[in-house]
């Protein structure tokens, strides 16, 4: 069966990223608002999933609530450690309405390359805009461009086992260069290890792939100004090797 984005696939979430260094990228994104001036104060995250970048956070001082349209992620947000600062609600990030205004909007793990039309991306830069106060920071990753057409979309497998259950992951990813979109096919097969009884399905998760000069005309509409750009993590200048790049925009 085909399921919507993060519907059962958010159920296992945790377990196939496992290896995710949450703390390294949080303490990216830390160092990020740092160096624009952003050293304390209020973080709204858009697709925060089940929590783990928004606690690392709050942990470093942050007030942050996140939001995301799973109703899967936010359940296991809020049914996670709890920490102080941190809370989670089901929304969605193009037109969710909090009444507050922001020091930081972050968007983690390409969660904008899901928004795979231009009024899908026009509606969550206008959003952060408006949750942001004056001088605030935008702060998101996507995939780049240039390095999609260069390193190539591929068929990848991934197998992880749990204490209860083992879980194969395959995408598959379908190209649609008129689009500037990889539909990414991930085949699940969950087996649990003590009945051995295995359920199957599939999610489509469509891709958006950016050019810089493309997402400041988008920043340039809705009130902002680039202030970085930068391969994520390693802070070098993006190219046709860099994958995921990320971008910080100030409130104008």
């Amino acid at each position: 069966m085909t399921h919507e984005v993060f519907g059962e696939y958010g159920e296992y979430f945790d377990l196939l990223y496992g290896d995710k260094d949450y703390d390294r990228e949080a303490d990216y994104v830390n160092e990020i608002l740092v160096r624009l001036g952003v050293t304390s104060g209020s973080i709204l995250e858009f697709g925060s999933g089940t929590g783990r970048h928004g606690r690392i956070l709050a942990n470093a001082g942050f007030d942050v609530l996140g939001v995301d349209l799973s109703a899967a992620m936010v359940r296991l947000a809020n049914s996670g450690r709890a920490v102080k600062g941190f809370s989670c609600q089901q929304g969605d990030i193009r037109t969710v309405r909090v009444d507050r205004q922001f020091d930081a909007v972050t968007a983690l793990f390409h969660v904008l390359s899901y928004q795979v039309t231009n009024s899908d991306l026009l509606s969550v830069f206008h959003n952060a805009r408006a949750h942001l106060v004056s001088g605030g920071v935008f702060v998101f990753d996507f995939w780049y461009g240039p390095a999609v057409f260069t390193l190539k979309p591929t068929v990848r497998e991934k197998k992880i086992a749990g204490d209860e259950l083992s879980v194969t992951r395959v995408s598959k990813p379908i190209w649609d260069v008129q689009r500037n979109v990889v539909d990414v096919h991930f085949d699940v097969r969950v087996m649990d290890k003590k009945s051995r009884n295995v359920r199957e399905f599939t999610e489509v998760h469509p891709m958006r792939y950016f050019s810089l000069p493309e997402l400041d005309l988008f920043a340039e509409c809705t009130g902002f100004r680039r202030e970085i750009a930068e391969e994520f993590l390693t802070r070098a200048a993006p190219s046709e090797q860099t994958w995921g790049v990320c971008v910080a925009l100030r409130a104008q």
